[in-house]
């Protein structure tokens, strides 16, 4: 059956779609998803082998033949990367560049009257090579495929497109059983790699089955541990990983309090100093400080050896319920009476403000005791101890937050 070529018919012409925009004569006018434009001789048209009517097109040629052609979120060089190969293949397909001036004549080597398009392909790929970008007549043709699919979208590079990822292309189900093993190794001894992947190994077979999900190869396996295992000191020391473990993922428990003494928190702390002591032998001291949450302030503190015991902080609490008095060498702006505590009404209820430091004397009523630290001198300090610390919590030992 013969069919009428006529204006507004798709028609496929060297290895391309293209609408018919007008007939004169012997000539038709071809226009290509890109807009370019190109005549040629009817017999040449109909003729060429693949040529066919594809049908006709009541919106244009760009109804649905071309999607996605804004390549506005791509990265500056890949989108002009994008460009250029656009510029080389409507060369290659109709002869002339986009934008060519009107009455512009194609290269020869690019010339349909005279070539094939892959006489034009062969053409494009030594002119880029020559030009410093090694390019075979494949990759232009392909790039050809992808222009007439995609258009100029599909001519960016896939992998700026492409989600990034830390674990690259390995199989979700290997990072899934690496986490898992990685995490078994917190309370273990420190091993090894090699042991790590045997467990990985173990893992895989009771969750998929032998043989369904493949092991990739030992560098990659290592590298996907190094990534994974960052920070956790998964093949260093045994303390420093549980240590690691034991921190809490998000920030600590806040504690609220809303007058001086309701909640007063104990804990000690070594110091990264050496001390010299009275028998001329220096040791390391540790320091037990009593800090008010409502005021921020560190009510009392003890410096002590090494070994914190009860009395320490029986002494601790208290200094927290008796003015500090100056010492000698003390600055004047350290005294209370230049402060802006209360100093008046204060040296009125106890006579020991006259000649006190500017430190507020805290009673308190709820305390929170580090428990790893030093035993609770619930025992062993009498009326004071008993009476100041009948509300302490301890602190649960080797827990992240206060709750």
């Amino acid at each position: 059956m013969m069919k009428l070529l006529k204006v507004g018919d798709r028609v496929f012409f060297d290895d391309d779609e293209y609408l018919v925009v007008a007939l004169s004569g012997v000539r038709v006018r071809l226009e290509a998803a890109d807009g370019a434009a190109s005549v040629v001789l009817v017999s040449h048209l109909v003729d060429s082998p693949g040529f066919a009517i594809l049908g006709q097109s009541d919106a244009g040629f760009g109804s649905g033949a071309l999607a996605g052609q804004s390549i506005a979120d791509v990265p500056a060089n890949a989108a002009e990367r994008a460009r250029d190969w656009e510029r080389h293949v409507v060369e290659v397909q109709t002869g002339l560049p986009p934008g060519a001036d009107p009455g512009a004549t194609p290269r020869p080597e690019y010339d349909p009257a005279r070539t094939t398009i892959r006489q034009r392909e062969a053409a494009k790929a030594a002119e880029l090579t020559a030009a410093g970008f090694p390019t075979s007549a494949i990759t232009v043709q392909r790039m050809r495929s992808r222009y007439r699919s995609g258009g100029v979208r599909g001519l960016v590079d896939g992998r700026v497109s492409r989600p990034s990822s830390t674990y690259r292309r390995t199989d979700e189900c290997v990072v899934a059983a690496v986490l898992d093993a990685l995490d078994g190794e917190t309370k273990r001894s420190t091993g090894t790699q090699d042991r790590l992947r045997r467990q990985v190994e173990m893992l895989l077979v009771q969750r998929h089955g032998d043989g369904v999900v493949a092991m990739p190869s030992k560098a990659t396996f290592d590298r996907l541990v190094t990534a994974l295992s960052t920070g956790q000191y998964t093949f260093g020391s045994a303390k420093t990983r549980r240590s690691a473990a034991n921190r809490p993922t998000g920030p600590f428990t806040a504690t609220w309090a809303s007058r001086p003494g309701q909640h007063v928190q104990i804990d000690t702390t070594p110091l990264d100093v050496l001390a010299v002591f009275d028998d001329g032998i220096a040791r390391r001291v540790e320091l037990t400080a009593a800090v008010d949450v409502a005021t921020r302030t560190i009510a009392a503190g003890v410096l002590r050896p090494v070994g914190t015991k009860a009395v320490d902080a029986s002494m601790l609490l208290a200094r927290m319920l008796v003015p500090e008095p100056m010492r000698p060498g003390w600055a004047e702006a350290l005294r209370m009476s230049v402060s802006r505590l209360p100093y008046r009404s204060l040296a009125d209820i106890d006579i020991r403000m006259e000649q006190a430091a500017a430190k507020p004397v805290i009673v308190p009523v709820r305390s929170a005791v580090t428990a790893a630290r030093f035993t609770c001198p619930r025992r062993s300090c009498g009326r004071v101890r008993r009476w100041a610390c009948r509300f302490s919590r301890p602190i649960r030992t080797l827990r992240p937050t206060t709750a």
